[in-house]
């Protein structure tokens, strides 16, 4: 009993109980008015042909008198399925007919009877083989009493038949009913349970667990694979979250004990000149936090998706001139050439600054890590492709191994252990997750203008095609 309770908790039990309850009403609802409409039909045809009957035995006892009539009702008593006969005397006493008994007081009134009533055909006996009909009665001259009616088992019969066919179809409706639960019920069930289950580990801490996806592509699906799209967003945050906090605990370490030792020395000092160094210092250190808590404000917007709103449709390719103009005296101050090849009329739905800012990261990179190289080479590129639309920034630096490619990818990771290169390791986290943000994707590959020394890096952004 508590099982069936709990079952009965169910919205899809409860819905479906409600549909079978709903349908039985309407099917019901429709088989009585079928059945009484039928029925008034049938009694209608029956009293038309009655009256049709006594017309016509009326003309013959006008027409033969009472030889003609006693000779016309034999004849049609004997046919198959012929109507009640019976010619009784003033006082109601049968006297002729095919029927042995009458309900009492049927033959009293003249005219249509005002309800069925019970008769005995011949060669039966016993109350239960009484059958229904209706008749009419009229009286002759000579104050005989003529009845002739006919038989209501047909309309009964067909009453009978539909309410078994309602019966019949309503066991129907319930067995399939069961059988559905059984076979879809029970399995949606299953999948709420072991999607509570995935979410009960969850909410106790594990954000690894996702939720079921059956393969259907159902409702319970596309839950399951919207909630795994957030969860596994939420899991990425978090490890951002905590990567965040360890990498600034580490890397913020050393530029903070920087600044303290330098207004220590500020203070320790009389000498005008070096404690105006040391003012200078922590101010320089000091802008370089600025800027690291700015890009990683910048960062988390981004991730948040708080500028998606801005987005609008872009020049691509004046954005990718534009930065090429900018930087190519720095380039050249630095020793590098910096090309490039940008297809005309490419177009994106985004955000400028956000894209303009990428594409200076990525640059800026090239430069600061080829500066040192021998034949170095800046190449800028915007180009078309099956799978989107791809700017590249290519250098020929010492590269990326590809075991590091992921990890560059990270907060605060430098390749540059030393340090010996200004920044601050948020460039590329930036980058990709300003690709994120427009749907794109940020790829990692040796440069084809690198050598075996210095195998170079291209760094691609890779927006959808539409």
């Amino acid at each position: 009993m508590n099982r069936f309770w709990f079952l009965f908790k169910s919205t899809a039990v409860r819905l479906s109980a409600l549909y079978i309850l709903l349908f039985a009403i309407c099917a019901a609802t429709l088989v009585f008015y079928v059945t009484a409409m039928s029925e008034r039909l049938l009694t209608s045809q029956i009293r038309e042909a009655v009256q049709q009957e006594v017309d016509q035995v009326q003309r013959a006892y006008d027409t033969g008198g009472m030889n003609l009539l006693l000779r016309t009702m034999e004849r049609r008593a004997r046919q198959p399925g012929a109507n009640l006969y019976i010619v009784a005397g003033p006082s109601g006493d049968i006297l002729a007919g095919n029927v042995a008994s009458v309900q009492p007081g049927v033959l009293d009134e003249e005219g249509w009877t005002s309800e069925p009533f019970t008769y005995q055909r011949y060669a039966e006996s016993g109350a239960s083989r009484r059958h229904m009909a209706v008749a009419n009665v009229f009286v002759l001259d000579n104050g005989l009493r003529l009845l002739i009616g006919r038989d209501l088992g047909e309309p009964e019969a067909f009453r009978v038949l539909v309410r078994q066919a309602l019966m019949i179809a309503l066991a129907i409706m319930g067995l399939g009913a069961i059988v559905i639960w059984f076979g879809i019920g029970r399995n949606a069930l299953k999948r709420i349970d072991r999607m509570s289950d995935a979410s009960k580990k969850i909410m106790a801490g594990d954000l690894s667990q996702r939720l079921p996806v059956g393969g259907s592509g159902d409702e319970f699906d596309r839950l399951s694979v919207s909630l795994n799209t957030m969860l596994g967003r939420i899991e990425k945050l978090n490890e951002g979250l905590r990567q965040v906090s360890d990498n600034i605990a580490h890397d913020l370490k050393t530029p903070l004990t920087r600044l303290r030792n330098k207004a220590a020395d500020a203070l320790d000092t009389a000498d005008p000149e070096v404690r105006k160094g040391a003012l200078e210092g922590i101010i320089s250190e000091s802008d370089q936090l600025i800027r690291t808590f700015n890009a990683l404000l910048m960062i988390s917007r981004v991730e948040a998706g708080s500028v998606a709103a801005e987005m609008s449709a872009i020049d691509l390719s004046a954005i990718v001139a534009d930065s090429a103009e900018l930087y190519e005296p720095v380039a050249e101050e630095a020793g590098l050439p910096l090309t490039s090849s940008i297809e005309p009329g490419i177009f994106v739905q985004g955000n400028r600054e956000l894209i303009g800012q990428a594409i200076f990261n990525l640059i800026d990179n090239a430069i600061k890590y080829s500066s040192d190289m021998d034949g170095g080479e800046i190449s800028l590129k915007l180009l078309r492709r099956a799978d989107g639309i791809c700017l590249s920034v290519a250098d020929r630096g010492p590269g990326v191994p590809i075991e590091r490619r992921e990890d560059v990818l990270k907060r605060f990771v430098r390749l540059d252990e030393s340090r010996s290169k200004p920044g601050t390791g948020l460039g590329l986290s930036l980058v990709e997750a300003v690709m994120e943000l427009h749907g794109g994707r940020l790829s990692l590959s040796d440069s084809e203008q690198g050598s075996a020394k210095n195998r170079g890096l291209t760094v691609s952004m890779i927006f959808p095609a539409k």
